[in-house]
């Protein structure tokens, strides 16, 4: 299968093109330089030429409290950009995978959010503009998966582990925000998954983050160090009390993914395990 994969120098979309590359697909990898997706006659030109039978859209504004200040930028890569790829792919008939998030939802409440859930409430300019281009898909195509993902770390970018590791290094105490529970995503693990589901016609929304269960910022900067050997201390602090963010941030980030089992797709590892591999890629060039 051909599939080109928007945001090829982000921390998602290097490991889906690695993944699709590992099981024989023909990939292309694609970022700015290649293919501006806020240029609708490029984005045309580009999947016109590469004919790919499926598009996986990890390309996105993702600094979530620079959107705040850049409202109109964001618009245009996040739900603009998202709808330039989706009616091209329409034109071609071929299959879209819009990566999304659970910032397209308001995080009350303590119950995992389900992914077929249409209780929109985002909080932040990058959670509405993540979820216009929900729609833009929605209403371009038939043949979509809408992905949902949360608190992502990978090998490319910048990422919570990396900040922790970082200032881990330059403070003995560190404050933590213990009041947003989620649960982590390595996007090695999460790439395999993308690559099982274009690899069927199981459309639809469906919500991936690794297992282990639900933790706060806290547990997970711990553990962080934990893993890591450092002797730093993290205190818990509640979010209104850390402040800085010029975003609101969703409290409940719980996300349902049982849908996955349902449809027949293996659930990612624990977070945990893969906080282990993670330490020892960055730090070894392994996996």
């Amino acid at each position: 299968m051909k599939v080109l994969v928007t945001g090829v120098r982000g921390q998602l979309g290097f490991d889906v093109v690695n993944e699709l590359e590992k099981r024989g697909h023909k990939s292309i990898g694609v970022d700015v330089e290649d293919m501006d997706i806020t240029d609708r006659e490029q984005v045309s030109l580009v999947l016109q030429r590469v004919k790919p039978e499926a598009v996986i859209h990890c390309a996105a504004w993702t600094m979530v409290d620079a959107a705040e200040e850049n409202v109109e930028k964001v618009r245009l890569v996040n739900a603009v950009g998202t709808e330039n790829i989706a009616k091209e792919c329409g034109k071609l008939g071929c299959k879209m995978m819009y990566i999304s998030t659970d910032y397209v939802f308001d995080g009350k409440g303590i119950l995992p959010w389900q992914p077929d859930c249409k209780d929109y409430k985002p909080l932040n300019v990058y959670g509405k503009t993540k979820l216009e281009g929900e729609f833009a898909v929605v209403k371009n195509l038939e043949k979509y998966f809408i992905v949902r993902i949360a608190w992502v770390f990978g090998k490319n970018g910048n990422n919570f582990i990396k900040t922790m590791l970082k200032i881990g290094q330059m403070y003995d105490v560190l404050k933590v925000v213990n009041d947003q529970i989620g649960t982590p995503t390595y996007t090695y693990d999460l790439a395999r998954l993308l690559v099982d589901m274009i690899e069927t016609d199981k459309y639809g929304f469906y919500h991936a983050t690794n297992e282990g269960g639900y933790i706060s910022w806290y547990d997970f900067a711990k553990e962080i160090f934990k893993q890591a050997g450092y002797s730093t201390e993290v205190v818990p602090v509640t979010t209104v009390e850390y402040g800085l963010s010029k975003a609101s941030r969703p409290y409940n980030s719980r996300l349902d993914k049982s849908k996955l089992v349902e449809n027949g797709f293996e659930l990612l590892p624990t977070w945990q395990d893969a906080l282990i591999r993670y330490l020892k890629e960055i730090n070894n060039g392994t996996n």
